[in-house]
């Protein structure tokens, strides 16, 4: 006999139907699971088995063979497993194939038949249309995000209860409590750095990266853990991008809501690459550039991340993707984050705001790591000095506070949506040219920089883009001025302005 049972498999941030497809007829018995199934689906039949026996149901004693359509996909994880056993249930009859009518079943078993949660519930239930979809009990919360006809189940002998009529379905209100978001770090905490106040608030209106030289001390991972909190909530689209990477990371479980908040992460330097950008030989997770997705990727210490890390980022600072390309699977991750770096002026950290120690040699391997092209990237860039003592030892003064800020990043985001963009680093070409339009004395500016070498034909539109941000944060409604363009020069500095060189 056969049953059909609809289920999903997880490929990168993106769920897939599949059509668990069970067949038990006569023959010399045996358990097959073909359709491309990774090692932990192959594995199914041996958890598959004892879920059933352990549940007091009866092993057929015939040939059986799963079938994961379509066949040309390929299929990871344990999530299948339900699916296969509830399939094996209906296709013996044990339980009647109608009873599995419209619904679908994701979830891994464990070897006494109880329901265990899986990565990716908001990718794989969006992925079942027209089927109310049964999960495990811990992943009824971030179901129910999507899909307001979830259903839970603690064990398979439940479920085969409930779908008979005669058990219920898990209590959703007996699920524990979401975690409160936290709240980030306040602005106003941050004593001085005047200029480097109004770089964050720059970066955070038109999505520019931020790199931040400076030694040990002077406050370069205090001024970026304060970034996210000048960042504005995400829109539905948005919270629904972030929660789909997270789902898929496994880091939304418990989660009553999806996330507003735009998403901060601080890698250390001796992270993976895998780990940095994403992928892996089967799963296909997504890194911490995903992750960062939406929000803020800071890199505190950057010149100790190896060169090959480094240069990985360049392609997704423009594209806002990460394209992972495997023998057997192609995925596509997000990868659209604010870029916030820290890093010393050379290895002691010392450079020119003091006594240094390191030898030409070192410093040039020290910046190597740091490659022309990626540098050129960042739109700000600027030296980060150390407070003044008097400044330190004196009455703590309250800054201005990261809730008056965002309002004004807020109005100027709103400008950039009226542009067709989220931010203003998305303009390009004609656009740009329509949009921040130079004056004569402007393009005499910008030329200038160009012919001398200090400016790259990139880094000459990440300047108007930047200039347009400080218009928008004015509320200016004229064409950008040459005002703007200084300014904007000036906070993109250059490597001995930032004390990157002596």
């Amino acid at each position: 006999m056969l049953a059909e049972v609809p289920s999903a498999t997880l490929l990168g941030v993106v769920g897939h139907p599949v059509t668990v497809e069970v067949h038990v007829g006569s023959g010399l018995p045996g358990f097959n699971v073909v359709g491309l199934p990774d090692a932990s689906c192959r594995e199914a039949r041996d958890r598959v088995r004892s879920a059933v026996l352990s549940s007091r149901f009866k092993w057929p004693d015939a040939r059986v063979t799963v079938n994961l359509a379509p066949t040309n996909l390929r299929k990871v994880g344990s999530g299948l497993d339900l699916a296969i056993a509830v399939g094996l249930l209906a296709a013996s009859e044990q339980i009647p194939i109608g009873d599995l009518s419209g619904f679908g079943f994701l979830g891994e078993l464990g070897l006494n038949g109880t329901l265990r949660p899986i990565l990716g519930t908001l990718p794989l239930v969006d992925s079942i249309r027209g089927c109310a979809p049964v999960v495990p009990a811990e992943n009824l919360t971030e179901a129910r995000l999507v899909s307001p006809d979830a259903r839970a189940v603690h064990t398979l002998l439940e479920l085969v209860a409930a779908l008979s009529g005669v058990g219920e379905w898990a209590d959703p209100w007996a699920m524990r409590p979401a975690p409160a978001d936290e709240d980030p770090m306040d602005l106003a905490e941050v004593q001085g750095h005047p200029i480097a106040r109004q770089a964050l608030e720059v970066a955070a209106a038109g999505g520019h990266h931020v790199l931040m030289v400076g030694p040990p001390g002077a406050g370069k991972t205090m001024l970026a853990e304060r970034l996210p909190g000048l960042l504005p909530d995400l829109d539905d689209r948005g919270a629904m991008d972030v929660s789909r990477v997270h789902s898929a990371a496994g880091t939304l479980q418990g989660r009553s809501g999806l996330l507003r908040r735009p998403p901060f992460r601080s890698p250390h330097h001796t992270a993976s690459l895998v780990a940095l950008i994403g992928g892996g030989s089967t799963l296909l997770r997504p890194g911490e550039v995903s992750l960062a997705s939406g929000g803020v990727l800071f890199l505190d210490e950057l010149g100790e991340f190896p060169a090959s890390h480094l240069d990985s980022l360049r392609q997704p600072l423009e594209s806002g993707i990460i394209r992972v390309a495997r023998a057997n699977a192609n995925v596509v991750l997000p990868a659209r984050f604010l870029l916030a770096a820290a890093t010393n002026p050379c290895p002691c950290g010392v450079g020119r705001w003091g006594d240094c120690r390191c030898t030409p040699a070192q410093i040039a391997r020290y910046g190597r790591r740091m490659s022309s092209p990626l540098l050129d990237r960042f739109d700000i860039r600027l030296a980060v000095d150390p407070p003044s003592p008097s400044l330190v030892f004196a009455a703590r003064l309250s800054g201005e506070s990261s809730r008056a800020v965002r309002e004004r990043v807020e109005r100027a985001r709103r400008r950039a949506v009226a542009r067709g963009v989220s931010t203003n680093r998305e303009l390009r070409g004609a656009a740009l040219e329509q949009h921040a339009p130079l004056s004569d004395a402007g393009r005499i500016l910008l030329r200038q920089r160009l012919e001398t070498g200090l400016l790259s034909m990139r880094g000459a539109q990440r300047v108007r883009s930047v200039a347009l941000t400080l218009s928008d944060l004015e509320g200016s409604d004229g064409p950008v001025t040459p005002a703007h363009l200084e300014a904007a020069l000036t906070l993109r500095g250059d490597d001995t302005q930032i004390g990157l060189v002596a």
